[in-house]
């Protein structure tokens, strides 16, 4: 053994967390990270005074290359755009568990989809990981000067989208619970008393499954929303449902009766119900299966 994996894992986590904040995609995390492990193997790693240090220079600069793509394809996205869903909480993947990645709450990576990818890249590396600003600028082939300006602007945009709101654990199951039991029942007035007023809904199907094309902003036209695919649904249960965490929000997983597999995560003030975001689009849940019992699947 050359040492090639136990010099590496040690950073897994680290890595995996930058890669899906800059990304807003597990499976491209993923992807990115396996990809640096390709590349430590075949360094000179006896020149590598900082493997850390290292290792995020080559994730971030991966990541670049692959928002370049991204951007372009966003353009040409059907509907909203929603970060892929990754669990949190008790049943978290292991780089979810870590400190340095408890918040990536979806209103933060959604504000982050408005940046420049450098912008995104200084913000997250200096902000959320504690990367100097010299480090910054060599990871980004910029002057510390101008990572700073980049970060500043960032930091202007993105401010007050990371907020996570003190809501007791049992306050927030407890409205969540009453909600998805609304809006599988069809409860207009009920979910008219969950949502606030200023609430949004955001539906990615991305073109694969039926989903809003435009985010539903205000608590009475997302219950009309809501109230209207019940209807359409009729009396049909869902195969399964599970409770869980996804990105620090109380959430649903879902398969519904013709099959299609959904996810719901409330976020939440005083309260009540503020956005809901929901995921629809297959792509960006197949790291979910196995969630699934294979009885549901088939």
């Amino acid at each position: 053994m050359d040492g090639t994996a136990d010099g590496f894992e040690p950073h897994r986590r680290r890595l995996a967390a930058i890669a899906y904040r800059m990304l807003g995609s597990v499976a491209e995390a993923e992807d990115v990270v396996q990809d640096a492990y390709l590349r430590w193997h075949g360094a000179a790693r006896t020149d590598v005074d900082d493997p850390g240090a290292y290792l995020a220079r080559i994730v971030t600069r991966l990541c670049l290359d692959r928002l370049k793509e991204a951007r372009r394809r966003r353009e040409t996205y059907v509907g909203p755009w929603l970060p892929e869903p990754v669990i949190t909480g008790a049943d978290a993947v292991d780089w979810a568990r870590d400190d340095v990645a408890a918040d990536i709450s979806y209103a933060l990576l959604l504000a982050l989809e408005r940046l420049s990818p450098l912008e995104r890249a200084a913000f997250l590396l200096h902000d959320v990981f504690d990367v100097q600003f010299d480090e910054v600028a060599i990871i980004l082939d910029r002057s510390p000067a101008a990572c700073r300006q980049l970060a500043s602007r960032a930091r202007a945009h993105v401010r007050g989208n990371d907020q996570r709101f003190a809501v007791e654990p049992r306050e927030h199951d407890a409205i969540a619970d009453a909600f998805f039991a609304a809006a599988r029942s069809g409860d207009s007035a009920a979910l008219g008393r969950l949502l606030a007023e200023t609430a949004m809904l955001h539906t990615d199907g991305g073109g694969r499954k039926v989903a809003a094309l435009n985010v539903v902003t205000g608590g009475e036209k997302i219950v009309r929303f809501l109230v209207g695919i019940r209807q359409k649904a009729g009396a049909d249960l869902p195969r399964f449902a599970h409770r869980l965490e996804l990105n620090g929000l109380p959430a649903l997983l879902s398969v519904e009766a013709d099959g299609t597999m959904q996810t719901f995560a409330l976020e939440m003030d005083a309260g009540r119900i503020t956005a809901i975001y929901v995921t629809r689009n297959p792509d960006k849940l197949a790291h979910l299966t196995p969630l699934v019992p294979d009885t549901v699947r088939q």
